[in-house]
Parts: structure tokens; C-alpha cells; sequence
């Protein structure tokens, strides 16, 4: 039996912790006879759960393409620079930490309302832009598809600075509301079909919206990380403290008894939203890095793509073998970076991966006006 620990939405570790839970998150007995999982079972949950994780990263790297040449401000990427990647595991100690202690000096319950509510609504958006493109292709083109746009100003005259500005349509209309019915089921009953519908969402618009600007970045990021999630689990008790009282769908679970309860399973193998995302964002780099190389072939973010499967079997191979706690980026990191890299140096092209620098489409747009200038 097996879970991967829930991750803090502000900061995505990475962790596998042995033990199966119940749906209010305690821990199931491993030691003792509560629950024990069949081979079936738990074949079926970590298949489950291996599936649930390519999903995300492999849709999420296919939209960033589409997302790193979007024009709409709603759509456009965050940029994550070698700054941000050097100060991040920093900022996920702390946000871990300080979950740390509310968890001990406040009440879980309480807590864990406020994270529901919260959650309830960056869920219901972040799976309403997911299904967005997929209705698009499903209704009709004679669909009375009305726009709209959403738009909030500050001051007047020439100081009007605009603070928000976002068109949506009919159909985004549709989505938001078939997202808040699922939003109100996982908000009422915490169901774990709607807890992967919205954990599903986070991880693929976390691929496709944050981006690196280039591979070291990116190198720096995981390896920042790679340290903090190799401490926290395996130098203090605090990551796993956290994940067994954080009740948020920021993991994607599979039950390992689904054969003998159906839906109405409740001992889960788990799996964090940051053993997706934090990869994720790496291979949907290469992907665009193999896009800007124009050469019809998506040998990096393939080789990343395998890596990142041999990289979590791996994980769930230790963690079953040793029913002991392994943080998944100590195997995740070298194999998404390494196989890559490999690749990189046996096709002569490794300067020309690390030269790769992605630019904004305001930035796009800035050179593309000032070669305008120069021809004029």
C-alpha cells in the first residue's frame, strides 16, 4: 500500500509516504490488520495513479505550445526566471512550515473548512479553462455562441489602467457552470472522483501556465527542490504531518479497495499534484524547446516523457519494496534532467539546449516592432 503526500498549493513538494488512508485522511493500518490491500488492488490503484499523472503532463505540455503564443491576456503564461527558481524551495519551506504549526496550535477542522471553500473556487475555474477547448470541438458551429468581456479600469482619461480583462463566451459559460456542479459535489461530500476532476485540472493548467524560460532555470528549480524534498521527509516528521491533515485536491487518489466497496472505496494510494506539476513544467519546456528547433521531431520531450514513467515506477518500486516514506523528486529529478541531457550530448546539441531562451509574447511583440522600425 502506498500514497504519494498532498501537496500545499503554494508549495508543491513531492513525497511518497507508505500507508494507505481513509477518506478523512487518517492513516489506514499498515502494521496492524485494519486494511490490507490485494495484489489487484493495489496494481490497479498505482496503475490508476501513474495514468492520472502522464495525463496532465502530456495535455498540459501539448497546450503550453498553443499557451506560449496566445495574445489574450488570460491565457498568457507566468514566467518562472532563475530568481524565482533559486528563492523557491525557500518560500515552499516556509508555506510547509507554517502549515506545520496552524496544524498544531489550531483546530484541523476548521482549518481544513477554509482550505475546502478556497479550493472550491480556484477548482471550479481551473477545471472550467481545462474543458474549455474540449467544447469548443463538441458543440455545434450553429450554437448561439454570444461573446462577452469582463473588464475593470482604475482612473480616467489617460491615467485608465486596466486591472482586468477577460473575454469569455457561451460556452466558457457552459463549462463554469457543469465545473461548479462537480465543485458543490466534491464541496459536500468529498468524493474522490470529484477530488481527481479538480486535482487533474490543477496539474494540467500548472503545466500549461507556468513556464520556464530556459533549461537552467529549470535545472536550478528542480534541483532546489530535489534537496528540500529529500530533507523534509526524510530529516523531520513535518511533510508527512502536513499531507495525513491537509484535506485539499491537491492529489489525485485511487483506492486500493474499489474490487471489494466500488465507489464507495475509502483506503486510498495517493499521489501529490507537485510529482506532476514540478516535472511537468520541465518537459513541457523541452517540448517547446523541440518546436523552436523546427525540425518536425519531439526527441526531448519524449526522452523526458519516458524518463518521468521510469523515474515514478522507480519511486513506487522503492517505496513498496522498503514500506518506507521516499521522497519522489530524489528519483524524478535525475531521470527527467539526466535522460534528456544524455540525449542531448549524443545528438551534439547540448549548448544549443541550454542556449534556448523562451521569450514572452510581449516580448515577441516589443522585437517584432522594433525590427518593424529598423526596415522602415
Amino acid at each position: 500500500m502506498s500514497e504519494a503526500e498532498p501537496i500545499p498549493a503554494s508549495a508543491p513538494e513531492a513525497a511518497a509516504v507508505l500507508n494507505g488512508t481513509d477518506s478523512n485522511g487518517t492513516e489506514a493500518l499498515n502494521a496492524t490488520a485494519k486494511f490490507v490491500a490485494t495484489p489487484e488492488g493495489t496494481a490497479l490503484a498505482y496503475g490508476s495513479l501513474v495514468l492520472m499523472a502522464l495525463l496532465p503532463i502530456f495535455f498540459g505540455a501539448l497546450r503550453s505550445v498553443t499557451c506560449s503564443k496566445s495574445k489574450n491576456s488570460s491565457d498568457m503564461p507566468e514566467t518562472i526566471t532563475s530568481r524565482d527558481a533559486a528563492r523557491f524551495p525557500i518560500i515552499a519551506s516556509c508555506t510547509l512550515f507554517g502549515l506545520y504549526l496552524f496544524f498544531k496550535v489550531f483546530s484541523q477542522e476548521y482549518i481544513n473548512l477554509l482550505l475546502s471553500v478556497y479550493f472550491f473556487g480556484l477548482g471550479v475555474l481551473a477545471l472550467s479553462h481545462t474543458m474549455s477547448p474540449l467544447m469548443s470541438r463538441i458543440f455545434p458551429e450553429s450554437f448561439p455562441n454570444k461573446q462577452y468581456q469582463l473588464l475593470f479600469t482604475q482612473g480616467s482619461g489617460e491615467s485608465k489602467e486596466e486591472i482586468v480583462n477577460y473575454e469569455f463566451d457561451t460556452k466558457n459559460l457552459v463549462c463554469l457552470l457543469i465545473s461548479s456542479v462537480v465543485g458543490v459535489w466534491y464541496l459536500f461530500k468529498k468524493h474522490w472522483i470529484a477530488n481527481n476532476l479538480f486535482g487533474l485540472a490543477f496539474a494540467l493548467n500548472g503545466v500549461e501556465l507556468l513556464h520556464l524560460n530556459n533549461v537552467s532555470t529549470g535545472c536550478i528549480l528542480l534541483g532546489g527542490l530535489f534537496v528540500y524534498d529529500v530533507f523534509w521527509v526524510f530529516g523531520t516528521n513535518v511533510m508527512v504531518t502536513v499531507a495525513k491533515s491537509f484535506e485539499a485536491p491537491i492529489k489525485l487518489v485511487f483506492p486500493q479497495d474499489l474490487l471489494e466497496k466500488g465507489l464507495e472505496a475509502s483506503n486510498f494510494a495517493m499521489l501529490g499534484l507537485g510529482d506532476i506539476v514540478i516535472p511537468g513544467i520541465f518537459i513541457a519546456l523541452l517540448l517547446r524547446f523541440d518546436v523552436s528547433l523546427k525540425k518536425n521531431s519531439r526527441t526531448y520531450f519524449y526522452s523526458s516523457f519516458l524518463a518521468y514513467i521510469f523515474g515514478l515506477g522507480l519511486t513506487i518500486f522503492v517505496m513498496h519494496t522498503f514500506k518506507h516514506a521516499q521522497p519522489a523528486l530524489l528519483y524524478l529529478v535525475p531521470a527527467c534532467v539526466g535522460f534528456p541531457v544524455i540525449v542531448a550530448l549524443f545528438k551534439g546539441e547540448l549548448t544549443e539546449m541550454f542556449r534556448y531562451e523562451e521569450t514572452s509574447p510581449e516580448e515577441e511583440g516589443a522585437k517584432d516592432d522594433s525590427s518593424e522600425k529598423k526596415d522602415q
